[in-house]
């Protein structure tokens, strides 16, 4: 069997096991891959292609992530298995620039909002404002491509609203971009082919471990943003004032979880019929928690 895959993902904690050498105390035989800063984000960012499509063409990583809605119908089409032992929560909002006449989440009834197509910022940003704003008044655009794109857009005054979390969340924040809505969100774990369950273990306990030092000491590794964005923005980044980010939260993603956010998924038609799967918990995931 060949080398463990890992690919980190918008988030410091694989950074910070690799720093301190978490992956290689747990014996884990791996290969680190960047991709962000060696593609200059182009690897993130094609336009009406969101994380499902990428998961549906294929990832190189043995364990990934996106988020929750896109895992779940992906691994219930077969794509990969959702890994049903962890999830984390992301910090996410809709961003305005600070002269924007937008004020409250009503206000962004019919401003076009750049999301990206089936991935996190696309769910979550209508599942804020349905809150708020009739369905056919949430005006979602998605050409703008993905994550650090549709940021760029925001930060060049070419976007009146973006959806952004993590990494470009903070940006946009230290920038004096206005927040309108919180929409945080779970991510899920999925697993590609049939890598050695021991080899998964490992790799998790590593992010236990970095998740504990990220908690007890966040200033320590907040530089590592750095390497999750495009060199291109890093002059106008101070990751010294912002948040830890991503979360890993080692709890089940629960059955309940899986079955109510793919009705959601279902009812707001966003995948076309007959592209949702199965939606059975069952096949669509894997435990290592009875063992």
């Amino acid at each position: 069997m060949g080398k463990f895959i890992v690919e980190p993902h918008f988030r410091l904690q694989e950074w910070v096991a690799e720093e301190k050498g978490y992956f290689r105390a747990e014996g884990l035989d791996y290969e680190f891959r960047e991709l962000i800063r060696s593609t200059d984000g182009q690897h993130h960012n094609k336009a009406n292609q969101g994380a499902f499509q990428s998961i549906e063409q294929g990832r190189e990583a043995n364990v990934s992530c996106a988020c929750h809605w896109t895992v779940n119908v992906a691994a219930s089409n077969g794509h990969a298995k959702l890994f049903a032992d962890v999830y984390s929560i992301a910090p996410s909002g809709i961003f305005v620039p600070a002269d924007s006449p937008v004020r409250t989440p009503a206000d962004l009834a019919g401003v076009p909002i750049s999301v990206g197509f089936q991935s996190g910022s696309h769910y979550s940003t209508i599942q804020a404002l349905e809150q708020y704003i009739p369905a056919d008044r949430i005006n979602l655009t998605f050409e703008d491509g993905m994550l650090f794109h549709r940021m760029e857009l925001l930060i060049e005054g070419k976007s009146a609203a973006a959806a952004l979390f993590s990494g470009p969340y903070y940006l946009a924040e230290q920038l004096g971009f206005r927040k309108v809505i919180d929409t945080t969100f779970m991510i899920a774990a999925m697993i590609k082919g049939t890598p050695d369950r021991e080899d998964i273990r490992r790799y998790f306990r590593a992010l236990r471990s970095a998740q504990r030092d990220i908690d007890l000491r966040p200033e320590l590794y907040t530089h590592y943003y750095r390497n999750e964005f495009p060199e291109r923005f890093h002059a106008l980044m101070d990751p010294r004032r912002w948040g830890p980010g991503e979360r890993i939260v080692f709890e089940p993603y629960s059955k309940e979880v899986f079955e109510q956010s793919f009705d959601w998924i279902a009812k707001h038609e966003i995948f076309a019929e007959g592209r949702m799967g199965s939606g059975d918990y069952d096949r669509s995931t894997i435990s290592f928690a009875a063992e």
